[in-house]
């Protein structure tokens, strides 16, 4: 099938080559698809996306246990910044997963939230693929190549951290009042819409933020509003 073609391209962005097609095909075909075309007699991609999630985990909690001697519950924060959903939807567009994603026409019309989840698991499910087809040490230079080369950044700019929970509870306990979030602008189209946000305690605002989406603009505000508090400490 055609669509099945552009598929290939996907290892020279990846720089591995499959032994078996059929397993790399099926990284890429949602549930959706299956339902108008029953007649690839292939698998959707659910069961590799299971198998990929554990094994991306164990790899990215190798890592930290070898490479770092922080305490455990430091080390999860770590792991869970590392293998979130966003964090995992970032890695799929930046490695244009979505162009060769098989979609049904109503999941193609998809957008926001909606599609960083089918991004994700797809990353989830190339991680799996590329155990099964190429075994352990290739998936942990794949992983560490593409996603915990992002750690430093992470621990340096503190992203682990809740900051919307850490603000709140700082603000709480020094001023009794809770801090509250507004939509400043929005741009963009559907599929890459951009969020500023501004975080307020009462009619003052303390900081605003910017993502792709109004929860991760509401994070850059809160920390903005954390570097405020602690400059005025």
């Amino acid at each position: 099938m055609p669509e099945f073609n552009k598929i290939k391209k996907i290892e020279d962005v990846i720089k591995i080559k499959f032994n078996c097609f059929d397993l790399l095909k099926q990284v890429f075909i949602h549930r959706s698809y299956l339902n108008e075309h029953k007649e690839t007699g292939l698998e959707h991609n659910e069961r590799l996306e299971f198998l990929g999630d554990a094994v991306l985990e164990l790899i990215v909690t190798e890592f930290l246990y070898k490479k770092y001697s922080d305490p455990e519950g430091v080390l999860t924060n770590w792991r869970s910044a590392l293998v979130k959903g966003d964090n995992l939807s970032k890695l799929a567009q930046k490695l244009n997963i979505d162009d060769y994603m098989l979609l049904s026409k109503g999941e193609k019309a998809s957008t926001g939230k909606s599609r960083k989840i089918i991004l994700a698991n797809a990353l989830e499910a190339l991680i799996g693929a590329i155990y099964l087809d190429q075994g352990y040490d290739v998936a942990k230079k794949f992983v560490r190549d593409n996603l915990i080369i992002d750690l430093p950044k992470i621990i340096e700019h503190q992203l682990y951290i809740d900051a919307k929970s850490q603000f709140q509870e700082i603000v709480q306990e020094k001023f009794g009042i809770t801090p509250h979030y507004e939509l400043i602008s929005e741009t963009g189209p559907d599929h890459a819409k951009k969020f500023i946000m501004g975080v307020y305690l009462k009619d003052d605002k303390i900081g605003e933020g910017n993502g792709s989406s109004k929860q991760e603009a509401e994070q850059e505000a809160a920390r903005e509003g954390l570097k405020k508090y602690s400059s005025q400490k």
